[in-house]
């Protein structure tokens, strides 16, 4: 009896449809290659002139951006080591909510290094090893790279310095104005110990229309429709907040009515109006003057709230309607009725305003220390309104990450290079085969310059010397020429300028958790040497439309 032997080598071993790719296959480089091709996408966004890219995702909505957090989120990567990269960006966006894209262009730009050491002959776990000890000296020098720092968290003109440079990689040419608005939004709401700062407390609105110059803070809450009553105004008034209908609830049960006369017919529905008065006079009564509600009004309801002088207004937002209880101090409640005292709100200006066309309702405390500030954003469409509140979104992060570190290292691509000298001239006294994976990793930090200059359309390769002729210099003689980055504007010509005269500075924290999260995403990929597949769940797919439906 002869023995019968399995075609391929695992197939009595898995289900049938998994798929393998070994390490004799090049998994390793198959997945560099995939990373690489995610890097590269989003590496011409990176900086003030990045390119847009428009995303139109699985609903047909566009989305126009540079922001490498929003187009990963928008683009569905299946490839299991590209996706590593994509969680990467999306932790450094929970944990500082900027420098995305530079953890996934590091990030990529590693992984290309270490597959020409692959080529050369080195085994991933040396390159592995190389790129953690190149991490740490990374994380070491860059402590000693810091020109300057948030010294007064209240002050305007410190909080603008910092968060400039981050709006100007979203906003060319509008940094000045948004960073002082961002400011100007964040002071209003900022605790007395600033560490318990809450980035949800700056809201946004957008409004079509009208310039950026336009845009202002609102201390309080805006909401974008108008309050549904003939009242529109409302000040120093007690506020109840109703999660359920405003309105009597429907019985579950069917009857039929039978009328005998025209007076019965008169008198059928009063029962329902006098249970809609009493309710809305027992609101009276409580001292309420104004009703959030967060689902449907009903008509009978309206009448009377209408008639007993109360401002109603509709807020669907579950979210939005969690924000207005803490600023009006209220318990949303989930029945209709009076409230308990402790559970009314008190607000002291409900105002109907009209910014360009539309009309939006302001809720305001008086008080200095407001509870949440907005900021109304006008703009010419709705995608540039988007990618200018992704720019306010990200300075306000940044406000969040001052308040943990407030050290500033010089932007431009000046830390870079100065990291890659340093790394490089570390690598260069290493012994045995680690040296040559912490040299890759010094030149890995080009990338970022690189990218800078070739986005404002210079000749990357003489501005890239020109830097490292600046930056070599002070590893010579303690000057301070390693503060010299890229000059997008090309000013003097050369292509270079000093990074801490022209205030463009970044933030210490997010640098050293974009180069944490690059390198572990990079490390994380290279020591894997094996992905099995399954099969996907599911049956076989649904047919698709067909074409000739209507011929017989």
């Amino acid at each position: 009896m002869s023995l019968t032997i399995p075609n391929a080598p695992n197939a009595g071993l898995f289900k049938p449809g998994y798929q393998n790719y070994d390490a004799e296959d090049g998994a390793v480089i198959r997945n560099i290659d995939a990373c690489r091709t995610i890097a590269s996408t989003v590496q011409t966004s990176l900086g003030p002139y990045g390119r847009n890219k428009i995303v139109i995702n699985h609903l047909a909505k566009m989305i126009l951006t540079s922001d490498a957090a929003t187009i990963l989120r928008e683009l569905e990567v299946v490839h299991p080591a590209a996706k590593l990269l994509v969680m990467a960006s999306q932790q450094q966006e929970a944990e500082m909510g900027d420098a995305t894209n530079m953890v996934i262009v590091l990030a990529g730009e590693l992984l290309k290094k270490a597959e020409e050491l692959i080529r050369m002959g080195l085994k991933t776990s040396d390159i592995v090893q190389g790129y953690e000890k190149a991490q740490n000296q990374a994380l070491k020098i860059l402590e000693d790279l810091e020109i300057d720092k948030v010294t007064d968290l209240r002050s305007q003109e410190e909080l603008s310095k910092a968060i400039r440079t981050v709006i100007a990689s979203k906003q060319s040419g509008n940094e000045d104005l948004l960073a002082d608005l961002v400011a100007e939004a964040v002071l209003a709401v900022l605790p007395k110990d600033p560490i318990n700062f809450n980035v949800d407390n700056v809201r946004v609105v957008k409004i079509m229309g009208g310039s950026l110059e336009q845009s202002r803070v609102v201390k309080g809450m805006v909401f974008g429709r108008e309050p549904e009553g003939n009242v529109k105004k409302a000040k120093k008034a007690k506020v109840g907040v109703y999660t359920c209908p405003v309105d009597i609830s429907q019985t579950e049960t069917k009857g039929t009515v039978l009328l005998h006369n025209s007076k019965e017919l008169l008198d059928f529905t009063k029962g329902e109006e006098t249970q809609v008065e009493a309710i809305v006079k027992e609101l009276y009564d409580s001292g309420i003057r104004v009703v959030i509600a967060g689902s449907t009004v009903g008509e009978l309801a309206m009448h009377y709230l209408n008639r007993f002088g109360i401002l109603i207004i509709k807020i669907l937002s579950k979210f939005e309607l969690r924000r207005l209880c803490r600023v009006v101090g209220a318990t949303p409640l989930a029945r209709l009725g009076a409230p308990m005292p402790d559970e009314m709100g008190s607000i002291d200006i409900v105002e109907t305003l009209e910014i360009g066309g539309d009309r939006v309702t302001v809720f305001r405390q008086e008080n200095d220390l407001t509870r949440t500030a907005t900021l109304i954003l006008r703009g010419a469409t709705q995608n540039h309104l988007d990618d200018v509140e992704r720019a306010v979104d990200d300075g306000v992060n940044v406000v969040k990450a001052i308040t943990k570190d407030p050290r500033l290292v010089p932007g431009a691509g000046a830390t870079e290079m100065q990291l890659a000298e340093r790394i490089g001239a570390i690598g260069e006294k290493t012994p045995g085969l680690a040296q040559y994976a912490i040299k890759k990793y010094a030149e890995a930090f080009e990338v970022i310059p690189r990218t800078l200059a070739e986005s404002a359309g210079l000749d990357a390769t003489e501005v890239l010397s020109r830097l490292y002729s600046a930056h070599a210099s002070k590893a010579e003689e303690d000057d301070e020429d390693w503060t010299v980055g890229v000059d997008i504007e090309n000013e003097d010509g050369t292509g270079t300028l000093d990074a801490a005269d022209e205030g463009i500075l970044d933030l210490l924290v997010a640098k050293s958790w974009a180069i944490k999260l690059a390198t572990e995403a990079a490390r994380t990929v290279l020591s894997v040497d094996q992905i099995i597949v399954a099969r996907q769940a599911g049956g076989p797919k649904p047919p698709g439309p067909n074409a000739n439906w209507d011929e017989d």
